[in-house]
Order: structure tokens, then sequence, then C-alpha cells
């Protein structure tokens, strides 16, 4: 996987070692992720926008806040994520394909921290239960 780290001002390491939060965004396939400080990106299309992407392509990434002590993911499933019509079999491959790469992109820099979908962002895979 390769990683860009964006940073206007300061050494995006030491900022993240010191348990700052981050933003990152990790394409589909795990193969590209960018990553900056929550206040100089502050938004996920932003932290696109700011290292040379699309922020219009915004969802053809995993997306992800984290810090030293966890990651939140913002989970929402593209409705032609992998071209799979079926809206359960869509949700549950994002799902199962999302904490495999962003588990992947976490280990990368050194973090075994929990993922969590916050409440808000549950709606998919509540969902899911009630089919």
């Amino acid at each position: 996987m390769q990683i860009h780290k964006y940073s206007e001002h300061e050494d995006i390491d030491a900022v993240m070692r010191a348990g700052e939060p981050m933003l990152a965004v990790i394409s589909f396939d795990g193969k590209q992720a960018y990553m900056g400080h929550i206040d100089e990106c502050m938004e996920h299309h932003i932290l696109l926008t700011k290292t040379g992407m699309s922020g219009a392509d915004i969802d053809k990434y995993f997306r992800i806040i984290f810090d030293n002590d966890g990651a939140d993911w913002t989970f929402i499933c593209p409705p032609d994520y992998k071209a799979i019509t079926d809206r359960t079999r869509r949700v549950a491959a994002f799902y199962r394909d999302g904490f495999a790469v962003i588990s992947a992109f976490l280990v990368e820099l050194g973090l075994l921290v929990d993922i969590k979908i916050p409440k808000r962002y549950r709606r998919h895979i509540e969902a899911l239960r009630d089919e």
C-alpha cells in the first residue's frame, strides 16, 4: 500500500505519534491511501483535493478518522460498489472489504487499534438485519 501523507505545516509522523486525530481515505483496492491531520484537512473530500486528487471521487475510498486509540469508519456504501446490484450483498461486501483494507492501512502505520462504525453510520448495517 502506498500511503501519501499530507501536511502543510507539521511533521505528519510526529503529529500522529502525539495522538492527534487524523483523516484517511483508502482506495477500495487497498493500493493507495491519503492521510492528513484533521485540523488541516477537516473533511475527507478536502483531504483528497489537498493531495491533488478530485474531491468528487470520495465514493471510491473507505474513509476513517483515527488516532492512537482507535479508528472511526465513516461507513457509506456507494450504490455502485463493485457493481453489485443486490443491496444486501453490496453492503455485506463493503463491510467485509472495508475491515480488511482499513486494518491493513492501520497496521502499516504501526497501529493495532479497534475499528468502530459510529452510530450515525450504522443505518446500512441495521437495514441488513431487518432484511
